[in-house]
């Protein structure tokens, strides 16, 4: 079977939607696998009679991996066909996830863990073909759409690993997730064009160009920033939100997923957010989610006040409130950071990511020993106080976006 390639010249006809579903499922499958342990981390720690502080570095071992992953695959993205990419990591994910279902102990786990968070990058291969696919004038709304998909499988995963842990144990998730993968793997096979290489440079020199690309333009530091402190009070919620709910309510980790559901509602600010990127910029985007993040984060702090019923409700409200503005603030920054050079797409946004991610992994450890030592509240305050500095980031002044992506 012959696959047509895509080419430049091909990005002025819309994208068709199937092609952008695919996409959209596949980046939600693959980024879903950094967050199908975060419920379970009860029902590990009775498995495997570990604490709360050594079953926490299975979450943060799995953000470190993606972190390192991102600065060390996806820049590939420029130098091979990004179809070739997707299909690989596709079958690697899904081996790394049957070896996690499969891990006799914590340690093990905790390895496939590490490959698991690495693999799982295949969701930093899906998002800048989707930008290369799509034309200039509905970029945002493409990107927006995959990340839909993208955001849709974070906050999903835990509902789905929650109830699936409950019914059928643990084990049974990650053997579920590892299915998925190979499925979507199929249909990639048939359906995704091949993509002409971008820069076709040696690895060392590839990685060796992200210095420059750091070092040329000031908005793709200032995103990578930005978004960054918002992953480390989002990290650090999702990743103790089970122990607590456990501890003060009494409640499983199905209970615990389906928070999922409130942080989904999050995701509708992926296309709202593309769309106000392309007609307005994505400046006053990223402010607004910062801005809104940070409301969320410290409404939470009124809990204690109320009546328990009443709690769950605030935690609710609070959990689609900063779960919009991280989302919405994300897809502005990307739509910004694909902008600056579309020969560098996939550096640019592996820069991009590796900011987010070690705050994901530094807000799953902080969030763990916060959680241990201080209480829930000191988690709470955590993500309020780096909410506040990425706003404050977003607030400096610089150049406009559209300048910046002219290189003035």
């Amino acid at each position: 079977m012959t696959h047509p390639s895509f080419s430049p010249s091909a990005g002025a006809a819309a994208v068709p939607r199937p092609l952008v579903l695919l996409l959209a499922t596949g980046a939600g499958l693959a980024v879903a696998s950094l967050y199908y342990s975060q419920p379970m981390l009860a029902a590990l720690s009775q498995s495997f009679g570990a604490d709360a502080r050594a079953t926490g570095l299975v979450p943060t071992l799995t953000q470190l991996g993606y972190a390192l992953g991102i600065l060390l695959l996806a820049p590939l993205g420029d130098r091979y066909d990004r179809r070739a990419l997707i299909l690989l990591k596709s079958v690697l994910l899904a081996l790394a996830l049957l070896a996690s279902g499969l891990a006799p102990g914590l340690y093990a786990l905790l390895g496939a863990s590490l490959v698991v968070g690495l693999t799982a990058t295949l969701a930093q291969d899906i998002v800048p073909a989707a930008a290369a696919l799509a034309p200039e004038a509905q970029r945002g709304k493409t990107v927006g759409t995959v990340m839909t998909g993208l955001l849709l499988g974070i906050l999903l995963s835990r509902v789905a690993s929650g109830l699936i842990a409950q019914q059928g144990g643990w084990r049974s998730v990650y053997v579920a997730a590892a299915v998925a993968l190979l499925l979507f793997g199929v249909v990639a096979w048939r359906g995704l064009p091949r993509f002409p290489v971008a820069q076709p440079l040696g690895y060392l020199r590839l990685m060796g160009s992200l210095f420059t690309l750091w070092s040329r333009y000031p908005e793709l530091r200032r995103a990578a920033w930005a978004q960054g402190l918002l992953a480390v009070g989002f990290s650090a919620f999702w990743s103790t939100l089970a122990v607590m709910l456990n501890a003060q309510f009494h409640l499983g980790s199905a209970a615990a997923g389906a928070f999922g559901l409130a942080g989904a509602a999050g995701a509708l600010a992926a296309p709202l957010a593309g769309r106000m990127a392309d007609r307005r910029g994505p400046e006053r985007v990223t402010r607004l989610g910062a801005g809104l993040s940070m409301v969320s984060f410290a409404l939470m702090g009124l809990g204690p006040l109320l009546p328990a019923p009443a709690q769950i409700g605030l935690l609710v409200l609070a959990t689609v409130g900063f779960d919009f503005g991280v989302q919405a603030t994300l897809v502005a920054h990307q739509t910004l950071v694909y902008g600056l050079d579309p020969s560098a797409r996939s550096r640019l946004n592996a820069l991009l990511f590796t900011g987010m991610f070690i705050g994901m992994a530094s807000g799953a450890a902080l969030g763990s020993f916060v959680l241990a030592d201080w209480g829930w509240l000191a988690v709470v305050a955590l993500a309020t106080v780096f909410a506040g500095a990425a706003l404050a980031v977003r607030m400096q002044g610089g150049r406009s976006p559209r300048m910046a992506a002219a290189g003035a």
